[in-house]
């Protein structure tokens, strides 16, 4: 029996040793995705997003959805990304996090990465029908401030596509069609550098729920 003992106890010291079960939850997985939705829309889009993203290997602990007022003003729903991002690093002790963006939340995110430097803590950004050159369909709610700064050719589009749209070493992905309706000219959501994926025909609000899509995000930022 002590023999047994004896042995055990030098197993644990040598596990101890080498410091295995030590590290931190998300050091084996892949890394945090920040959901940022899009004009009028709310952390609930992402539903059937996290379900995807869950079998594809993430747990419920690593996926988060940033909510940020869509009639307010964009320069300030990056900035709360940024804190967004910073509270779910601390939470979740990841050195970088991932951004999956759809429509408006592409400005949003764009914003964050390029002019308030986030992108070195963005491994992957994936967009969604992201409204990143603007878009014609905007003209119809330019009551608001989030809405007159989608529009092409803004001054808020200017600043978030001049010289470099890929900034730093996040990789960057998107997802458009023409089958879009809302995103006008479609093609507004491609990025300079990025991976630019074209899909066939899926409309603005399907991509919410475009398993095959979302499926295939999944594993972009996984890589």
């Amino acid at each position: 029996m002590k023999r047994i003992l004896g042995s055990l106890v030098a197993l644990c010291a040598a596990l101890a040793t080498f410091g295995l079960g030590l590290a931190p939850a998300n050091a084996a997985g892949p890394r945090p995705v920040v959901f940022v939705h899009g004009y009028t829309g709310s952390a609930s889009n992402w539903v059937t997003a996290m379900s995807v993203f869950r079998a594809a290997g993430y747990g419920s602990d690593q996926l988060f959805a940033y909510e940020y007022n869509s009639y307010g003003d964009n320069t300030q729903n990056a900035a709360g990304l940024a804190s967004y991002v910073s509270q779910v690093k601390s939470r979740t002790g990841a050195s970088q996090v991932d951004i999956v963006n759809h429509s408006m939340g592409g400005l949003v995110s764009q914003y964050y990465l390029k002019v308030l430097n986030g992108n070195g803590n963005v491994a992957h950004l994936a967009s969604i029908a992201g409204a990143n050159h603007g878009t014609t369909y905007a003209s119809a709610c330019t009551i608001y401030e989030t809405c007159r700064q989608m529009l092409p050719g803004s001054s808020f589009i200017q600043q978030i596509t001049a010289g470099d749209e890929t900034p730093g070493s996040t990789q960057y992905a998107t997802w458009y069609s023409p089958c879009d309706g809302i995103i006008i000219p479609y093609t507004s959501t491609r990025l300079d550098g990025a991976n630019n994926h074209y899909v066939a025909c899926q409309t603005h609000i399907g991509y919410l729920t475009d398993t095959a899509t979302l499926s295939a995000i999944a594993q972009f930022t996984k890589s």
